[in-house]
C-alpha cells in the first residue's frame, strides 16, 4: 500500500487515525497496540508473505538485543557481547543480501566465469533495506548502553511504525520511543492540521511534480539503450530525472512526517532542499539525512577511528597534532569515504551502476574535503572564502549531482554512456522544424539536425516545465521551512532560519487561507492519482 493510493488516503489512514484516538480514550497501551496491528496490516497489504519474512528477522534481532542487554553490566561478558553483536550485524546483512543481492551475485558470477546458474524469483520485502539499517543501529546502541531498557511491544512499535516503514527515515530508538512513552494518545487539532498540511505538500510533489516528469524522462533513457541521444533530450533526461527523484523522495518524506504527526509523533528531518547545497558535503547533510547520519555514525567514523589508531601506533601522521599535513589528512579520509559511499551505492540497489554512483559520490566527497583543506590554507579568512566559493560551489555541486544521477537512473551502462555523450554534444543537436526554419535551416552547422518528429509545442512545454521545477527546487523554501513555526520534524529548529521575503510570505499559519490553498493542492494531486506513477524508493 503506497501513500499516494486511494485505499491508503481514503480508507486505511482515516480508519487507523479514528480507531487510534478512540482506543486512546480507553488506554494508552490499547492505542499503541492498535498502531502495531495497523502497521502489520499496512505491511501485509501488498504481499502478506512479507509479514512472516520480517517476523523471523524481528525475532532473531529482539533475542540478540535482549542478550546484549542482559550481559551489559557484566564486564566478564564483554567478549561474548562482541560475538553476539557481530553475529547480529552479519545476520542482518546476510538476510538483506539474500533477498536483494542473490540474483545480482549469481548474474555477476555467470558473467565472470561463464557459468549458467539459474536466477530465482526473489521478491524483496517492502522497506527491508531501511528496516535492516534500523535494526543494526538498535543492536549497536543496546550494546553501547545508549538503549537501557525496552519491551517487545516497544521494539515492534519502533521497527514497524508504518509512516517510516517503506522508505524511512531511518530512526533511532532513543529519539522515537520517549515520544511513545509520553504520548497521551488523544486527539490534537494542531498536530493534525500540521500533519495534513505536510501530507498535502508531499502528495502534490509526488503525484503532480515527480510523476509529471516521468513522461519526459523515461522515453529518453529507453531510447538510449539502443540509439543515440542528442544534446537537448540528454540534458532534459539528466536534469529531469534529478528533479523527478528529488520531488519523489521529498514528497514521500513530507508525507511520512505528516502522517506520523497526525498521530502526534515527530519523525527526524530527512530531506532539506539538497539541490540548494553549495558543496557535496553540504548536499549529503540535506539529502536522505538519516541515511547520512547512519553511515557516518556506524560505518565512516569507526573506520576512520580504526585507521587513525593504526597510524598513530606506527608513528605516522594522524588527524591532529603538528604532524597532520593536508596530504596525510586526505589520505585518511579517502579510504573510509570511498568505502562508505560504495556501500551506500549497493544499499540503494543491486547493480553495477549503483556501485558507480556510490563510488562517484565517494570521489566527489574526497575532492571536496581536499579542496576545503587547500582553500582554507590559501585563504585563512573563512567567511570570505565561503562567500566567494558559495556561488561557484552551487553550480559545480548541481552539475556533479546531475551527472551522477545518470548512472542512478540508466538501465544499462551503455545507456548511461549514451546519455553522457549526448550531454557533451557528441551526438549533435536536434531542433524542432519551426525553430530551424526560423533560424534558417540552410545555415545550420553540420552538427545541428532538424527533428520533424519534435514539435515546437512539446519542446517548449518540456523545457518550461523543467525551468519551473528548477525554480521551485533551487530558489523556493522547502516545506520544513514553511512549517518551521509548527516544528513538524525532529531537527528542524537546528537548521538556520531563513528570514527572506519569500519565506516570510509563505510561513504557514492555521488560517482559512492556508486551508483553502492546501485543499487546492490536494485536489490537484487527487485528480492526478489515477495516472502512471513511479515510486522510486518504494522497494529499497
Amino acid at each position: 500500500m503506497l501513500f499516494n493510493s486511494y485505499e491508503f488516503l481514503f480508507a486505511f489512514l482515516p480508519a487507523t487515525l479514528l480507531l487510534f484516538f478512540l482506543a486512546g480514550r480507553v488506554s494508552r497501551d490499547f492505542a499503541l497496540g492498535w498502531l502495531i496491528v495497523a502497521s502489520l496490516v499496512f505491511y501485509a497489504w501488498w504481499r502478506p508473505v512479507n509479514v512472516p519474512i520480517i517476523a523471523a528477522s524481528l525475532a532473531v534481532n529482539f533475542t540478540i538485543a535482549r542478550l546484549l542487554q542482559r550481559f551489559a553490566a557484566d564486564r566478564s561478558k564483554a567478549r561474548l557481547r562482541g560475538v553476539l553483536l557481530a553475529f547480529g550485524i552479519i545476520f542482518n546483512v546476510v538476510y538483506l543480501g539474500y533477498f536483494k543481492y542473490t540474483n545480482f551475485l549469481l548474474g555477476a558470477l555467470n558473467d565472470v566465469t561463464g557459468t549458467q546458474f539459474a536466477l530465482t524469483q526473489i521478491i524483496l520485502p517492502l522497506g527491508l533495506s531501511f528496516i535492516t539499517f534500523q535494526k543494526i543501529a538498535f543492536l549497536i546502541d543496546v550494546n553501547s548502553g545508549r538503549v537501557e531498557s525496552f519491551t517487545l511491544r516497544d521494539y515492534l512499535l519502533f521497527v514497524l511504525f508504518f509512516p517510516q516503514l517503506i522508505a524511512g527515515p531511518i530512526v533511532h530508538y532513543r529519539e522515537m520511543m520517549p515520544q511513545f512513552h509520553q504520548h497521551p494518545c488523544r486527539f490534537d487539532r494542531r498536530a493534525l492540521a500540521v500533519g495534513l498540511t505536510m501530507v498535502c505538500f508531499g502528495l502534490f510533489k509526488k503525484v503532480v511534480l515527480a510523476d509529471g516528469l516521468a513522461a519526459f524522462v523515461t522515453p529518453v533513457y529507453l531510447q538510449a539503450t539502443h540509439d543515440a541521444v542528442s544534446l537537448f533530450p540528454a540534458w532534459l533526461a539528466a536534469i529531469g530525472f534529478t528533479l523527478q527523484i528529488y520531488f519523489d523522495f521529498s514528497g514521500y518524506s513530507d508525507m511520512a512526517a505528516g502522517i506520523a504527526l497526525c498521530f502526534g509523533v515527530r519523525l527526524p528531518l530527512n530531506f532539506y532542499s539538497p539541490l540548494q547545497a553549495s558543496s557535496i558535503i553540504d548536499f549529503w547533510t540535506r539529502w536522505h539525512v538519516t541515511l547520512s547520519r547512519f553511515l557516518t555514525a556506524y560505518l565512516y567514523n569507526p573506520m576512520l577511528l580504526a585507521i587513525t589508531r593504526r597510524r598513530f601506533a606506527r608513528g605516522l601522521p594522524g588527524l591532529g597534532g603538528h604532524k597532520a599535513t593536508p596530504g596525510a589528512f586526505l589520505q585518511l579520509l579517502a579510504g573510509p569515504l570511498l568505502v562508505t559511499m560504495f556501500i551506500s551505492g549497493i544499499w540503494h540497489g543491486a547493480g553495477y551502476l549503483f556501485m558507480v554512483w556510490g563510488l562517484l559520490h565517494g570521489l566527489y566527497l574526497t575532492i571536496d574535503h581536499g579542496w576545503r583543506l587547500l582553500g582554507h590554507r590559501l585563504m585563512p579568512d573563512k567567511a570570505r572564502y565561503e562567500a566567494m566559493m558559495r556561488p561557484i560551489g552551487f553550480v559545480i555541486t548541481f552539475l556533479a549531482v546531475v551527472l551522477s544521477m545518470v548512472f542512478f537512473r540508466a538501465p544499462t551502462l551503455r545507456a548511461a554512456m549514451t546519455v553522457l555523450a549526448g550531454m557533451s554534444g557528441l551526438h549533435g543537436i536536434e531542433l524542432p522544424r519551426l525553430v530551424a526554419d526560423r533560424i534558417g535551416a540552410a545555415h545550420l552547422p553540420h552538427f545541428v539536425a532538424v527533428a520533424d518528429s519534435l514539435g515546437l509545442k512539446d519542446f517548449l512545454q518540456q523545457n518550461l516545465w523543467l525551468l519551473g521545477l528548477l525554480f521551485i527546487a533551487l530558489v523556493m523554501p522547502n516545506s520544513i521551512q514553511i512549517l518551521r513555526s509548527a516544528d513538524p520534524v525532529l531537527g528542524a529548529q537546528e537548521r538556520p532560519a531563513n528570514t527572506g521575503l519569500v519565506l516570510r510570505s509563505l510561513s504557514w499559519q492555521p488560517t482559512p487561507a492556508w486551508a483553502l490553498f492546501m485543499a487546492l493542492l490536494a485536489a490537484a494531486a487527487v485528480m492526478r492519482m489515477g495516472g502512471p506513477s513511479e515510486f522510486l524508493y518504494w522497494q529499497f
